[in-house]
């Protein structure tokens, strides 16, 4: 096999101009760019004879099982290269392929918030005149960034004062020191976010993903925040603890690929060259990758491109360093805090990243808390079903207007139960427009809470 890539790197460098021993001279024949060949890669200390290129599949599957984001890992560098090469980029067109603005397109006041020395970004949509007197604050995924939650900012933004920040590492905000990637450390990020823009008053608290492990992680820093300011939670496509017995439906070579992946990061955060192979790879990888883990129905091809860049924008080297903080992650304990207050728990049915069994796990805690299983949908939720989700969401903040307003849970969520909805597939592939779902609502709890009724 070496000599087999030593002879197709020799014939692919033949006639290519020397560097060696260059005296600066001008080069005028233009020549394609050739990665280094595999071969000259070392060994990650401690793991045995793996290379990189003995563990792309594996680096991929697990990447994307202990990611949250969506499909990371090598794609996320490939594609970056990628999709520089290609004339377009679909992303770039005007609109989301749902008769929406621009995916990434919305902005609002700038702020930085320092975290341990780390500056964060923030942004804040003020509210217009008579909106509620509590502040959202949404906490996005692993490797994606505060334009993730578009569809829920552009439904809610003018009605409520509305609060967005890039964790460490991801979108406009600072890294941390090596090591600092926890799910303790967000935590404590999300704690200085409210500190510095929400120093008073009531807050819902909405977290995707690994942001909702963010939102658990306050929680178990600061419960009396939640006993005394939060008046509601939202915990869409998350987990509790325990995820490390997940495959991503690919049987044993998920686990696998669980254990592999922090290992094959910190290579590929060392090794800039493998990047090059995503010009022969990326378009592949974007699509298998990003629409097998992140969504489970047809979307338009904008929001694949958007989820990929924003994947692809996360510096390997915070996705490496973040990795090992989710098989340890567990926050089970402390769900207590969210007693006593109004929860929403969202899953898609098909979400291979944070499967149903995580939100089941979270319920069996917090038995009063609302549970919605999505069927169609993947990972990335709020992105793939925006209608849905905003409707769900809409819900939660009204029952909070109530409870500030009354100092009393409103009656409609109490022994919920579990619903299952189903959103209505379009005549056309990619016409998303006036969306409408059939949502079952008569469903009787039953006393152990496992009522579920698929919706026609």
């Amino acid at each position: 096999m070496a000599e087999r890539r030593a002879k197709r790197a020799g014939r692919i460098s033949r006639g290519r101009p020397s560097t060696a021993g260059s005296t600066g001279a001008a080069v005028t024949k233009k020549v394609p760019a050739v990665p280094t060949p595999l071969t000259s890669l070392e060994p990650v200390k401690g793991f045995g004879s793996w290379r990189p290129d003995d563990g792309v599949l594996a680096l991929g599957v697990g990447l994307a099982a202990a990611g949250m984001g969506a499909v990371l890992g090598l794609a996320a560098e490939r594609i970056a290269v990628a999709r520089m090469i290609r004339p377009a980029d679909v992303t770039d067109k005007i609109g989301d392929g749902r008769g929406g603005p621009p995916l990434g397109s919305l902005r609002g006041e700038a702020r930085v918030v320092l975290s341990r020395d780390v500056p964060l970004h923030v942004e804040v949509d003020e509210p217009e005149d008579g909106a509620p007197a509590f502040t959202v604050v949404c906490s996005h995924g692993y490797a994606l960034n505060l334009d993730s939650w578009h569809y829920q900012r552009l439904a809610l933004r003018g009605r409520f004062r509305l609060v967005f920040w890039d964790q460490r590492g991801h979108g406009r905000s600072g890294t941390g020191p090596l090591g600092s990637s926890t799910i303790d450390q967000v935590g404590e990020d999300l704690g200085a976010v409210i500190d510095a823009v929400v120093p008073d008053g009531p807050l819902v608290l909405l977290g995707h993903s690994m942001g909702g492990m963010t939102v658990m992680s306050l929680a178990a820093q600061r419960p009396e925040l939640f006993a005394e300011r939060v008046l509601a939670v939202a915990l869409i496509s998350t987990s509790a603890g325990g995820m490390g017995g997940f495959d991503l439906g690919l049987s044993g070579i998920g686990r696998l690929g669980m254990r592999l992946a922090p290992a094959a990061a910190r290579a590929l955060a060392r090794q800039p060259n493998l990047v090059a192979r995503g010009r022969r790879l990326g378009s592949d990888l974007e699509g298998l990758l990003v629409r097998r883990y992140s969504f489970a129905s047809p979307v338009p091809p904008q929001l694949i491109s958007f989820s990929a860049r924003m994947i692809a924008e996360t510096r390997m080297e915070v996705i490496s360093d973040f990795l090992p903080t989710f098989s340890k992650h567990d926050k089970r304990e402390a769900l207590a805090a969210l007693h006593g207050r109004e929860v929403l728990v969202m899953v898609g049915d098909s979400d291979l990243i944070t499967p149903g069994e995580q939100s089941a796990d979270i319920i069996r805690l917090l038995p009063e808390a609302e549970h919605v299983v999505v069927q169609h949908a993947g990972h990335l939720l709020p992105l793939e079903h925006p209608d849905l989700v905003n409707g769900h969401l809409e819900e939660l903040l009204t029952d909070a207007e109530v409870i500030l307003r009354a100092s009393t849970r409103p009656a409609r969520r109490r022994n919920w139960g579990r619903r299952t909805v189903t959103p209505v597939r379009q005549r056309r592939r990619w016409m998303h427009r006036n969306t409408d779902y059939t949502i079952d609502r008569s469903l009787e709890p039953s006393p152990d809470r496992s009522t579920d009724k698929e919706s026609s």
